[in-house]
């Protein structure tokens, strides 16, 4: 019950107690979410790569929680085999469009929308940890930033997930 409270404070502050958007480099927000993520990616024999990443103009602690969500989901979400993630960037005009790609159990297309709602979740807790408020939190921080997100997956062969930043901040 604790970890929903804290859950639903962190949902309720994006929008209220945001930074102020300053250049951010996503290489180093990503070496940070690493050795923050260090015991669950060991634990997991997860392999994290990445293509080279930009700087943007963005609430780098609202990043660093929008990368902790999704890698951390891209490692929990694993099938027998050792997690894979990759994260790349993509420059498309007036805006970056991210991507966290993995390896696991992939969702059901019909679940594509209701998986960023408050709470949703598609697997009991016992076998998959988590509140279900990570990927609203996920959505609510890309939509602060003026960009949006989704999912494109197929169950059994992995997920992407794709997120836009707008050039210059929202």
């Amino acid at each position: 019950m604790q970890t929903m409270i804290e859950d639903l404070l962190k949902f309720s502050r994006v929008t209220t107690r945001g930074e102020k958007f300053k250049p951010t480099n996503f290489e180093k927000l990503l070496s940070d979410v690493s050795l923050d993520l260090k015991t669950i990616i060991e634990e997991n024999n997860a392999i994290i790569t990445h293509d080279p990443l930009p700087t943007v103009m963005a609430d780098e602690s609202q990043m660093k929680q929008l990368f902790q969500n999704l890698i951390t989901n891209a490692i929990k979400f694993h099938k027998d085999k050792s997690p894979q993630v990759h994260l790349s960037a993509e420059d498309k005009n007036k805006e970056w469009v991210f991507s966290v790609a993995d390896n696991g159990i992939g969702i059901d297309p019909k679940y594509a929308d209701r998986i960023f709602e408050v709470f949703k979740r598609l697997h009991t807790r016992r076998k998959y940890s988590g509140t279900g408020i990570g990927l609203a939190i996920s959505r609510k921080i890309v939509e602060r930033h003026g960009g949006h997100i989704w999912v494109d997956s197929k169950p059994g062969e992995g997920s992407t997930f794709y997120f836009t930043i707008p050039k210059g901040g929202s």
